[in-house]
């Protein structure tokens, strides 16, 4: 798979962010920071007090010592935008090159109706419309997203994946999705077209890489209102120090009173709160995991159940047929043709491996006006009526009842056919002609290697793994225990699907749903977080809210992880950040007040040489560690499957405990390098 990760500091993207740390100094920027808006408004209180120094009018300390409070704010300002400029610069560097991919690529469109029925035209891909038809041949760009609804074909999806092994898509069932922008490498296909100009899969890509769509998450909103409330109690807290100093007949200048306000408030994690959020969903890109927000994003971090197709998801794919049972009494050869002729219109990989398996062309058999039966989910089964004969294949309990509704008696040694295969974990589908058992073809699923490990570490997250086929109960029990999942659906139909998601969302669960079909949408729409597949129908991708590059259906433990992450890394900086103001507290205060309450200096824990030198080291700190954690903010803090109490143990040990330590060395440090100058 092709990296998608870019360095943390490269050199272009570094060159942007700095340009964008200044733009993002606009008011109407900051403004929706309210603890960053707060420091930029005291740093144009301190611009001002410059000022007002060099116009002799002010008694507020020396000009230099004034001046360089106000440019260690101006870099604390500069340091947060920084952290959110560079996490928007990685995003924007991906939408580059996704926009490569994207081109106004010819099309060869096929007229429909009119005196042009029929023409192919050349065509600008911006000219195809949601409805159009065209072709693609070997060595063609697919110019749009749209529906293969004739032929077959392998495609080459690395542009947008980033994995070289081609793919192969078809019409019919759940892999006949094709996205613009990648290539077909062999066969000719003909597609319909199933969104509209610049609605594309790929624009969509763009728009939400670049940051364009990201909208504040709900825990970013409560965060950021509970920052807020800091900052105004703070405020306050500043504000009535100016009795006390009056009292205690201290003058305090204004740049001690932002100092300490600055200090105070949580600017620490105020600016890195939204290089977190554009981060994460940066990680779950690097993972070829595309977010429609950034609070699917953050919900997965808190799944508490996950429902995943059987097939595809858990075994290989396509179920393939590998042997038919007679019936007692019916001619072998007879029961293989009727196995056949009910597959001819079966699009499915499995009903194609029935004709492959019976080594027949279907086409061989006289047929007269025959008459199709497609699959649906109510019938659950499917076949052929031709002359005065009825053929069905379908599941054992639709096809026993068929059979009895037309008062014939069901075999009891097909139905121990059909019992042995489904506890082997196959599939049986049984095939009657004139309501008459012919026999039972056996398909059989291949469970996925490592699957059960997988689905393990997902149980020590806390995730329950549920499986959803639409198999017999015996075949999904097997299937089930083999594979580990937690739970099962059997004979599912796709309000079985939704019915399961609400069950567990009434009782405060939040529900994944991983599928790749158009009977998936529903549940995708219905669950907390939809992950649909990359290969599968544009319905499925566009009820989901996250569209899984690799089709790779375990990825929702990365997706897990990645949730998890950034809720920590969320967590644990704003522990850090509050944990430090314990010790710019004990720089400031005692630095304000010790030489009218020399009772104070007990407190001076740190033994600061002045408390001029307190007030600055204090502010330079405040400024320098947001820079320092920019990268841990950009990567996450690293997660574990230990359990949410051992983690929240670990977290407040060393972010809490280190948000205590780390400001009382640092601010020692500074003040040592600080006094040497003063």
């Amino acid at each position: 798979m092709r990296e998608r990760k870019e360095g943390l500091f490269k050199k272009e993207l570094v060159a942007d962010a700095i340009r964008q740390s200044f733009i993002k100094l606009n008011p109407k920027y900051q403004f929706r920071n309210p603890v960053m808006f707060t420091v930029e408004i005291g740093t144009v209180v301190m611009l001002f007090v410059c000022v007002w120094i060099l116009s002799g009018e002010a008694n507020q300390g020396s000009f230099i010592y004034n001046f360089t409070i106000f440019l260690i704010l101006l870099a604390t300002l500069l340091f947060a935008n920084f952290a959110e400029a560079l996490a928007e610069a990685r995003g924007k560097a991906q939408a580059a090159s996704l926009r490569k991919t994207r081109e106004d690529t010819p099309a060869k469109k096929l007229n429909e109706g009119g005196p042009l029925s029929g023409v192919v035209q050349t065509v600008p891909s911006s000219q195809l419309i949601k409805g159009d038809l065209f072709i693609c041949e070997i060595g063609d760009i697919i110019p749009t997203d749209g529906e293969i609804i004739e032929g077959i074909a392998t495609i080459d999806e690395s542009a947008i994946t980033g994995e070289s092994a081609p793919v192969v898509r078809e019409s019919g069932g759940d892999k006949s999705s094709v996205t613009g922008g990648t290539k077909v490498l062999s066969d000719k296909i003909k597609v319909r077209v199933t969104t509209e100009p610049g609605e594309s899969f790929l624009d969509k890509m763009i728009a939400l890489v670049e940051g364009a769509s990201r909208q504040k998450t709900p825990n970013e909103i409560a965060l950021t209102i509970l920052l807020a409330g800091f900052t105004l109690v703070f405020i306050i807290v500043c504000v009535t120090l100016q009795p006390f100093a009056t009292y205690a007949k201290t003058p305090i200048p204004i740049s001690a009173y932002i100092a300490l306000f600055v200090c105070l408030i949580p600017t620490t994690i105020g600016g890195l709160l939204s290089a977190i959020g554009i981060s994460g969903m940066d990680r779950a890109l690097s993972a070829n995991v595309i977010a429609k927000s950034g609070k699917a994003v953050e919900t997965a971090g808190d799944l508490d159940v996950l429902l995943l197709d059987k097939t595809g998801t858990i075994t290989i794919g396509n179920r393939k047929a590998t042997h038919f049972h007679t019936a007692t009494g019916v001619d072998e050869a007879h029961f293989i043709k009727c196995a056949i002729l009910s597959s001819m219109s079966d699009e499915t990989p499995e009903g194609k491996s029935i004709i492959e398996l019976g080594g027949i062309n279907p086409l061989t058999f006289p047929v007269n006006s025959p008459k199709f039966i497609k699959f649906t989910a109510e019938t659950r089964s499917s076949g052929i009526d031709y002359d005065n004969t009825q053929i069905r294949k379908g599941a054992y309990d639709a096809m026993r009842n068929m059979v009895e509704k037309a008062a014939n008696t069901f075999p009891p040694l097909t139905t121990n056919d059909v019992n042995k295969i489904s506890s082997n974990g196959g599939t049986p589908l049984v095939v009657i002609e004139n309501n008459i058992v012919l026999g039972v073809i056996e398909l059989q699923d291949i469970i996925k290697t490592g699957i059960f490990e997988r689905f393990e570490r997902l149980r020590k997250m806390g995730v329950k793994t549920v499986m959803v086929t639409g198999d017999n109960p015996l075949t999904a029990k097997y299937i089930a225990e083999k594979a580990g999942v937690d739970d099962y659906i059997a004979e599912a139909k796709p309000e079985d699907k939704m019915a399961y998601i609400r069950k567990e969302q009434s009782t405060g669960k939040l529900v994944a749903m991983m599928g790749d079909g158009t009977n998936d949408a529903p549940a995708l729409a219905q669950a907390d977080v939809g992950v649909a597949m990359n290969s599968g129908t544009a319905a499925a991708k566009e009820a989901g809210n996250m569209v899984d590059l690799d089709n790779d259906p375990t990825k929702l433990i990365e997706i897990v992880e990645i949730g998890k992450q950034l809720l920590m890394t969320r967590g644990t900086l704003t522990t850090f950040s509050i944990a430090n103001d314990v010790a710019k507290y004990f720089a400031i205060v005692p630095a304000l007040f010790v030489a009218s309450i020399p009772a104070l200096q007990r407190i001076n824990v740190m033994n600061l040489h002045s408390p001029s030198s307190a007030i600055l080291s204090a502010v330079i700190f405040n400024a320098i560690i947001i820079p320092m954690l920019i990268p841990l903010a950009l990567k996450g803090v690293a997660y574990k499957p230990i359990g949410a109490s051992a983690l929240l143990r670990r977290n407040l040990l060393v972010y809490g405990l280190g948000g205590v330590i780390i400001p009382f060395i640092g601010i020692k440090l500074i003040d040592l390098f600080v006094a040497l100058f003063m």
